[in-house]
């Protein structure tokens, strides 16, 4: 942070007055020089997320090794695959790749920098969205201060979903789409709203999360009618009434943009099916309401109560909107784990310049004591200072730099000179590398049944020498093969038959698994490969 000397210099133009006089900024370079809070939060989420211990976390989930072939797979046919082409079990059955576009593009990134280059552009989206979020709340009102607290908070909420996927790509849409609709709240300007659709044309082909943006436009539209049946003056119903209107209309133009898909409307049929099929909705963790044991759903805990102190505390009345907004947000969050990052996010835009108005703008000094009312005003003064200071750093350099060193890392196999700086891999504790490369070695091109969130990892190092019996693809898979599949690795009764049902000749499976146990007392398999995260079993012997 820019030391006094900095703020003071930035702050004073009268420092040369007859330059300032011939139209000249004396500290013009300053400015330039030192970067703005928004710039430093830019850069070192992008930088500690694509490097050291982060990168590998980024890659704590498989399936970006499914995007990533399939992606390869796009650009040599020229065309989306409708058929699934890593599944033995599913090969050749209708499958809807409807993330293309992000695969295309890690596909890409996969060929020129390999997955240093994949777990950046996936950083680079992080970077962007906590950055965007803090500048938002800055502009909006909130104290610098308070913004990189309530910023903190999010990011520890949001860790829970921090992987190499298109979800994290969504939270931008999402959150760059509330804007846009809270500028037109505001202002008005229909010209805003022309974004929404060419926004929409890319969301619905990068991730399921296009959803939520026809949501937030439902949103936006019931509280313009509330505010329209509520107002009691004649001049204040008709701009409601006439918003709501111009959202119904942009909300049609965008629900006609989602057709605009490989798969058309039955992309949305089988979204729905997905979506509202109950059993998976049970049984798959992310749409699992949060355990508040775990520390990133214990901050999304405190975002809703830092919510509803900005709500007991506001001294103007907070828009239909956002209390709207806050509604979801919190629902959503509490519903489902996938949904808290966005959630959270959502929460702190809306809630910091709240909380910044009711700290600065609290209680009158004759209702505090004297130590209380000092600290608030000093408070309100030094946020004050911050905020001028932070609104006049308009070099941004910082962000550029790090995107161009980073790209160039990269390209050039993770180095910067003789600096490893970059080693993006698939954790050997998480993921069963040795036993893939027994696999590789071995020149095994037998299905392999393994745990579905394994299946994406096997499809990456081995695609298309040997298929998987199942991977992380649920909605491909239907709940009825995933019910047989949970028998097999919870060991429930009739387990044998539906391991039998897979035909696979090869299983890998966690050494600390109660399958795995059971799988050493039956004859008809046998280890043979074993090391400290995986145990790989061949039958040698017909099913029991």
């Amino acid at each position: 942070m820019p030391g006094p000397e900095l703020t003071s210099a930035i702050e004073s133009p009268q420092a040369a007055p007859d330059r300032h006089n011939q139209g000249e900024d004396p500290n013009r370079w300053l400015r330039v020089l030192f970067p703005s809070t928004a710039d430093l939060i830019f850069a070192l989420f992008l930088v500690f997320l694509a490097t050291g211990p982060l990168a590998v976390k980024l890659l704590g989930d498989a399936g970006i090794g499914w995007h990533i072939r399939t992606g390869e797979l796009i650009w040599q046919s020229k065309a989306v695959p409708r058929l699934d082409p890593f599944s033995s079990t599913m090969r050749g059955q209708p499958w809807y790749a409807w993330e293309w576009l992000y695969d295309m593009a890690v596909g890409a990134l996969h060929g020129a920098g390999g997955l240093n280059a994949v777990v950046f552009f996936n950083a680079l989206a992080i970077a962007a969205t906590f950055a965007f979020v803090f500048r938002k709340m800055t502009r909006r009102g909130a104290g610098v201060t308070l913004a990189v607290v309530l910023l903190l908070f999010a990011a520890i909420a949001s860790s829970v979903h921090f992987l190499a996927r298109p979800h994290v790509f969504s939270w931008l849409f999402t959150l760059i789409w509330f804007e846009l609709l809270r500028d037109y709240e505001l202002d008005g300007n229909i010209r805003r709203l022309f974004w929404l659709p060419a926004i929409m044309l890319v969301w619905v082909n990068v991730h399921g999360g296009f959803l939520v943006g026809l949501v937030l436009l439902g949103v936006y539209s019931l509280a313009f009618i509330l505010e329209s049946l509520i107002s009691k003056s004649d001049s204040r119903i008709s701009s409601p009434v006439r918003k709501a209107e111009i959202l119904a209309v942009f909300g049609v133009a965008c629900a006609g943009v989602t057709l605009v898909n490989p798969y058309g409307y039955l992309l949305h049929v089988h979204i729905y099916r997905y979506l509202s099929d109950k059993f998976l909705m049970d049984h798959i963790n992310e749409f699992l309401s949060p355990n508040f044991h775990g520390i990133p759903q214990k901050s999304f805990a405190i975002i809703i109560l830092v919510t509803l102190a900005a709500l007991a505390t506001a001294r103007q009345k907070m828009a239909t909107s956002e209390l709207l907004v806050i509604l979801f947000a919190v629902y959503s969050g509490l519903y489902a784990t996938r949904n808290m990052p966005v959630s959270a996010l959502l929460l702190v835009m809306i809630v910091g310049p709240q909380l910044s108005r009711a700290l600065a703008n609290g209680s009158s000094s004759a209702g505090l004591s004297g130590i209380a009312s000092r600290l608030r005003a000093n408070y309100a003064g030094f946020e004050r200072r911050m905020g001028a200071l932070e609104s006049r750093l308009s070099g941004h350099w910082l962000p550029i730099v790090t995107i161009l060193v980073g790209g160039w890392v990269c390209l050039h196999g993770g180095r910067l000179g003789s600096l490893q700086a970059m080693n993006a891999t698939f954790d050997g504790n998480r993921f069963p590398v040795q036993a893939v490369d027994w696999l590789d070695r071995e020149g095994v091109r037998d299905p392999v049944f393994c745990t579905d969130s394994w299946g994406g990892y096997v499809i990456y190092r081995e695609f298309p020498k040997l298929q998987v019996v199942i991977d992380d693809r649920h909605d491909l898979y239907g709940p009825e093969y995933l019910m047989n599949y949970l028998k097999v690795i919870r060991v429930e009764p009739g387990w044998g038959q539906a391991l039998a049902a897979t035909h696979a000749s090869w299983i890998l499976l966690p050494r600390q698994s109660a399958a795995t146990t059971l799988l050493r007392e039956v004859h008809a398999w046998t280890v043979n490969y074993e090391d400290k995260t995986a145990v790989l079993f061949r039958r040698t012997g017909s099913a029991e």
